[in-house]
């Protein structure tokens, strides 16, 4: 059975995109001694990140900065802040994509690329964007291997505790993609 990519312009994350995302990026640290409503605190994921609450919202729908002394967000507002970002995201995304077509995979997993590196990074030379717009799509799966640093540190450095799940995050990412092709 032959698949067809779809323009991008049409596409949406799918249920299990927004799943795979929640569990990837997990949650803030709980805050102790709540019981009757569990409230997750900002946090910084890996050393020389930037404060981050909930599934790994930096922001606020508002676009102001997630600081360390704000105070935490329940569990809800944590998924409903995922969702809000996603949905501005999408829309950067699909923009910056015109013409191409992609399946619901690819979609699903630049989605989360551009979710964890922000557009910005996504519109840098380097990244899938480059390759996508070629039609290159196995090239924009090895694009995803460049995607391994925090903070100027290679989060591929075997043994490392310091950033190693940016790493497998980005081969699960590559996987996916691969598996698509």
């Amino acid at each position: 059975m032959s698949r067809t990519r779809t323009a991008v312009a049409t596409l949406t994350i799918s249920m299990a995109g927004v799943a795979t995302w929640i569990a990837s990026e997990g949650s803030s640290p709980s805050v102790p001694g709540r019981r009757e409503t569990v409230l997750l605190a900002p946090h910084i994921p890996t050393k020389g990140d930037v404060p981050t609450i909930g599934h790994g919202s930096t922001r606020y729908e508002d676009g102001t900065r997630v600081k360390l002394t704000d105070p935490p967000i329940t569990r809800e507002r944590a998924v409903q802040l995922a969702r809000n970002l996603m949905s501005e995201d999408e829309a950067r995304f699909r923009a910056s994509l015109p013409g191409v077509s992609l399946y619901q995979e690819e979609y699903d997993l630049y989605i989360d690329f551009v979710g964890q590196y922000g557009i910005g990074n996504w519109r840098k030379p380097k990244s899938p964007r480059t390759w996508l717009l070629k039609g290159n799509y196995v090239g924009a799966c090895e694009a995803l291997k460049n995607w391994r640093f925090a903070s100027g540190y290679d989060c591929s450095t075997p043994g490392n505790k310091r950033c190693y799940g940016v790493w497998t995050r980005q081969l699960k990412r590559y996987n996916a993609c691969m598996a698509v092709q």
